[in-house]
């Protein structure tokens, strides 16, 4: 069982995806707590100094979906292996998007573009 999981998909804009993306990058930078506006609250987590990334790219069914996934450590005190935590935005190109957020650890950010025929 996750400790929290949020979800949210709407439609953006390229420009309110690359806003989105923004705010994530400032968090990373400044580190400890980040605070990332996704309507209707603030998404709060705590982003350690080490990061685990991963970067994921599919083609199909007439859509490109970029990933770019960050897994940290909670730093738990807890005698069970240690959970992830999420802070997930999702941007869908088109104009889809997605903030996920699991527990306390894990900050990914998407941008999902539909193809277009030449």
């Amino acid at each position: 069982m996750k400790d929290l999981k949020f979800e949210q998909k709407r439609s953006l804009t390229r420009l309110e995806a690359a806003d989105q993306l923004t705010a994530l990058a400032a968090a990373l930078r400044k580190g400890e707590d980040a605070e990332l506006e996704l309507s209707p609250g603030t998404l709060s987590l705590r982003i350690a100094d080490d990061l685990r990334s991963e970067i994921e790219v599919e083609i199909g069914d007439g859509e490109i979906e970029l990933e770019i996934e960050f897994t940290w450590s909670t730093g738990s005190s807890r005698k069970e292996p240690a959970r992830k935590a999420a802070g997930t935005a999702k941007a869908v190109g088109t104009a889809k998007a997605a903030g996920t957020a699991k527990a306390a650890g894990t900050a990914k950010a998407a941008t999902r573009k539909k193809a277009r025929r030449a």
